[in-house]
């Protein structure tokens, strides 16, 4: 039995070394940036939104207030904000990323027809990352669970 654990020890130094060097990355990251009334605006802007905007959308809000903002300000400031873990940039195989400021672990629904991003009211299921972690080549941080389909709307429209 002492000697099954020994055998697991390359392996926790190298998640902790991982965890090290995400750490360091973080922490730096947050050093090094200074606070910006654009990247509150964007922020705030991602916040009040039910939906999943892409940075275009973004860009289209902000800049009614604050009309000489760039869409590569736009594009810098959500690439921070999702560095420090405020965002969560979404990426489902369409020309344009999404953005939620809902970064807690839950689920979407993402209409075919008109694409749509809904969040789910439906409790992730943790023991997903232990039921696959035999599966994988490493260790399983989190998961991402996407549903596809029709929404409701695009229904009443066929």
């Amino acid at each position: 039995m002492i000697f099954g654990m020994f055998l697991d020890i390359p392996l926790i130094i190298g998640y902790l070394f991982l965890v090290q060097q995400s750490l360091r990355g973080h922490i730096m990251q947050t050093v090094n940036t200074k606070r910006s009334k654009q990247r509150e605006r964007i922020f705030q802007t991602l916040k009040k939104t039910g939906s999943h905007p892409t940075a275009e959308w973004v860009f289209d809000k902000v800049r009614e207030q604050m009309p000489k903002i760039s869409l590569g300000t736009v594009y810098r400031n959500l690439n921070i904000l999702k560095q420090q873990g405020k965002v969560r940039e979404l990426d489902f195989g369409e020309t344009s990323r999404r953005y939620d400021a809902f970064v807690d672990e839950h689920y979407h629904f993402v209409c075919d027809h008109c694409g749509i991003v809904k969040d789910l009211d439906v409790q992730p299921q943790a023991d997903i990352n232990e039921r696959v972690k035999n599966s994988v080549p490493g260790v399983v941080r989190t998961h991402r669970l996407d549903f596809f389909g029709t929404c409701s709307e695009c229904l009443l429209n066929e």
